[in-house]
């Protein structure tokens, strides 16, 4: 796959403890995104966090968390984002989901010997 030049960047705002389907949603998430054939998917686990609630979410041991802030991101043509968010919409119950234009300056596979 090539992918160069203008893209959208794709971040899904969600918590550890989010599911679908009985797995974790940013599991569930990424599997679906590799099966729609985006181009690529990081899940980023963050020590700390808030959302809608207000509720603070962190790693210090005085407040320990099972529900730790969870950012995917995905890269990819704006037509193949545009067309994944009905997707994320299916499978979502909270959570926030943002998308930016960026630039993309290299992207390929990585060279085996």
């Amino acid at each position: 796959m090539k992918l160069s030049g203008e893209g959208i960047l794709l971040r899904i705002f969600i918590g550890e403890a989010d599911r679908h389907q009985g797995r974790p949603l940013y599991e569930s998430i990424v599997l679906k995104a590799r099966e729609t054939g985006l181009a690529g998917a990081t899940v980023l686990r963050s020590p700390m966090g808030y959302g809608a609630t207000s509720r603070l979410h962190t790693t210090k041991i005085l407040r320990l968390s099972e529900d730790l802030p969870i950012v995917i991101e995905i890269v990819d043509t704006k037509e193949k984002i545009d067309a994944f968010l009905p997707t994320l919409d299916t499978m979502m119950n909270g959570g926030m989901i943002t998308t930016e234009t960026v630039n993309v300056v290299h992207y390929r596979q990585e060279k085996t010997n």
